[in-house]
């Protein structure tokens, strides 16, 4: 996979992440590999520190400038910061909440806010109604004569944030010609961190009231409307969209058909059979291997996060949990056409081509390279590329420069 410059695979995997955004103004990369030399590869609370440094660095520029009246830099320096803050506490993921992730979150979110604020067209933020409480977001017009175009709906991951979303794919739609909405569901950003939401296997219910909304809206095209889903958000994408047949298109970067026989497949032989793992003796070993993972610093994050996310209490009790993610007996009732992509080492995305078999409707299956530099998970080091890949492809379904 790229590497780039820290020996610990998953800790450079995170500087690639905040590196590949740079093309779409969430970062630089003298700043990136200036942090990471400053960084001590068995600390994660060092991790936060040099970042967190970064970030605020960052930000104090892009006060100076707002105050020079240079909004332009102003802009580009608070979208930094936002990354800055989010990869400072993208390592602390993890039950139980540490503070210093709400604070980072709350952070980045803030940065996002301001350099919303100095954008050349206006943005939104706004708060849709879901249950008991809403689903924050920021909706992005392409253009301000308020007429109506196609529309994209992002939805992300594990660890990721709405904030996020606009650098993934939101600038690269806006581009395009797409307008943007991009939202925290369960188990993400401000819900998960600020209302301690766990994730939720249904995203259908959570895609509902977000498509009701952009219905509402004089700006959108309902007939053109897109879910584009990154990372865990490929597994979801297509899952809401099995049920949420208002959609024209669904896109799943990078898909994942079931998450538990993932997870089974990563054991022993001997381990990786369901009516094995769950006998009594097998499952009390289980759990304490998995607490030893769970405690080592970067090989244990996986299972950290799957717990807070998931909103349990050991990593036994996330796996089990994780039975629920599948598209087994669902991808064949999506009916929108539907595109997935997988990376050549990513280990995530390897059931993509399962993915694929299962749906019924038109379907399109892309394989990124290590030879194109896009071996990684999402892409990460070669997001345009994906762009255009991606792009190239909805472009013709949805025709997004054309508005009504």
């Amino acid at each position: 996979m790229t590497r780039l410059l820290l020996n610990d695979e998953l800790l450079d995997a995170q500087l690639v992440r905040a590196v590949g955004v740079a093309g779409y103004g969430g970062s630089d990369l003298g700043e990136c590999l200036a942090t990471a030399r400053r960084i001590d590869e068995r600390d994660l609370d060092s991790w936060f520190a040099q970042w967190t440094a970064t970030a605020t660095a960052v930000a104090r520029l892009a006060e100076e400038e707002t105050a020079a009246g240079s909004h332009t830099s102003a802009r580009l320096a608070f979208l930094r910061a936002c990354t800055y803050h989010r990869t400072a506490g993208v390592m602390l993921l993890g039950a139980p909440l540490d503070g210093r992730l709400v604070s980072a979150y709350r952070a980045q979110a803030d940065m996002f806010a301001r350099a919303a604020a100095l954008m050349e067209l206006p943005v939104e933020r706004i708060e849709i109604p879901f249950g008991a409480g809403t689903l924050p977001g920021y909706f992005f017009c392409a253009a301000a004569d308020g007429r109506r175009r196609a529309t994209v709906i992002l939805t992300g991951g594990y660890d990721g944030t709405v904030e996020e979303l606009y650098f993934a794919n939101g600038a690269a739609a806006l581009a395009r010609g797409y307008n943007v909405l991009a939202f925290d569901g369960p188990g993400q950003g401000r819900l998960l961190t600020e209302r301690r939401q766990a994730i939720r296997a249904d995203w259908e219910n959570v895609i509902t009231p977000i498509v009701d909304y952009a219905l509402g809206r004089d700006d959108v095209d309902g007939e053109r409307i897109a879910l584009i889903g990154l990372s865990l958000g490929a597994h979801l994408a297509p899952r809401a969209a099995s049920q949420e047949h208002r959609l024209a298109a669904c896109v799943a970067d990078c898909g994942a058909y079931d998450l538990y026989a993932a997870f089974l497949d990563r054991l022993p032989a001997p381990l990786a059979n369901p009516r094995v793992i769950n006998r009594r003796r097998v499952r009390l070993a289980l759990a304490r291997l998995l607490e030893r993972v769970a405690a080592k610093p970067t090989a244990g994050w996986a299972l950290r996060r799957g717990m807070l996310v998931h909103g349990v209490d050991d990593p036994l009790a996330y796996v089990d949990a994780l039975r629920e993610f599948t598209l087994k007996d669902r991808a064949a009732q999506i009916r929108c056409p539907t595109w997935v992509c997988s990376a050549e080492r990513d280990d995530i995305s390897a059931s993509a081509p399962q993915l694929v078999d299962a749906l019924t409707c038109e379907k399109t299956h892309v394989r990124f390279t290590a030879a194109e530099g896009a071996d990684d998970h999402c892409e990460q080091a070669a997001r345009a590329l994906y762009h255009a890949r991606s792009f190239a492809w909805l472009d013709d379904r949805l025709r997004p420069r054309q508005a009504t």
